[in-house]
């Protein structure tokens, strides 16, 4: 496990464990979601908010998220421009399914580069929200790690390490209880420690 992540992990804990608010001086921000289940599955924006609440930080969000969409379907539809161009976002968050291989990698990069361009030219944040494999493909996960890592680099925006923190814990565990019952989709748990390392690493890092 990396230095970076091992520190994260530490300050998160802390977070969760004490309740203490750390000082931030962003008293408030706008946030557009745009993703898949994964995102609006216990509606992870609103956990969001929640939890940036007791930092001191007022959330104001939009969400656009369908079943099974990745980045580039939404950008097809057209909805995330015209927000992204009328509601002057502070960031912007992208998910897609664990993209692992070659072609969920290519989408996160190639159709990445479009979203950071318009995320620049209306002074909005790009954020790679990473997710995780399904358990049935948790050999898959250091490549949904890499990806993502990459996608964030190579496009110069801000990676939410969801992902690599949930496979900390359950590689130092074994025990799986940010899965929901069918293996993919996060429990209530798990979406709540997916909120956090989004309100940590945005406003605490």
């Amino acid at each position: 496990m990396s230095t970076r992540i091992y520190s994260f992990i530490i300050i998160l804990i802390l977070s969760i464990t004490t309740g203490i608010a750390q000082d931030t001086s962003k008293k408030e921000a706008s946030i557009l979601f745009v993703g898949n289940s994964l995102t609006y599955y216990n509606d992870l924006p609103e956990l969001v908010k929640t939890h940036a609440k007791k930092l001191g930080i007022k959330i104001k969000y939009d969400m656009v998220a369908k079943p099974n969409y990745a980045i580039v379907d939404h950008w097809a539809e057209g909805k995330v421009q015209k927000l992204i161009a009328k509601e002057n976002y502070d960031y912007v968050i992208v998910q897609q399914g664990p993209s692992s291989q070659r072609e969920g990698r290519q989408m996160l990069i190639e159709s990445g580069k479009d979203y950071k361009a318009l995320c620049e030219a209306h002074n909005t944040q790009l954020c790679y929200y990473m997710v995780w494999p399904s358990r049935t493909y948790y050999h898959t996960f250091d490549g949904v790690i890499k990806n993502h890592q990459d996608a964030a680099s190579i496009n110069d925006a801000i990676l939410l390490p969801v992902g690599e923190v949930w496979k900390d814990y359950f590689d130092r565990t074994n025990n799986f209880q940010y899965y929901g019952p069918d293996g993919f989709h996060p429990s209530v748990l798990g979406s709540k420690v997916a909120a956090r390392v989004i309100v940590e690493t945005l406003f605490n890092n």
